[in-house]
């Protein structure tokens, strides 16, 4: 089983958001949907989760060679252009 790792970055990154590595390991935990990010790396991959608190998380993750995902990003709200990568906006719709 993959292991998931939160990164110092997601607590320091956005300080007014209060986001805490186990609030980003809990919304990977809950993702709503993921996708690899192709376009960017064949190891990297964006989520869309939801965290133990209730709050819906953008996160973006690295593949390591150990088979760990190690979250190095994580932002509330998501971004649109996050939900539209991963086909949940009018604009991203997949067919």
């Amino acid at each position: 089983m993959n292991k998931v790792i939160a990164d110092g970055m997601v607590e320091w990154r956005h300080p007014d958001q209060c986001i805490s590595k186990a609030d980003a390991v809990a919304a990977w935990d809950n993702a709503i949907r993921s996708r690899p990010r192709i376009e960017k790396s064949l190891r990297e991959y964006l989520a869309i989760g939801i965290d133990g608190k209730g709050r819906v998380m953008e996160l973006v993750a690295i593949h390591n060679d150990e088979g760990n995902f190690l979250i190095y990003h994580a932002f509330i709200p998501p971004t649109e252009n996050a939900k539209r990568g991963l086909g949940m906006s009018e604009g991203g719709r997949r067919r």
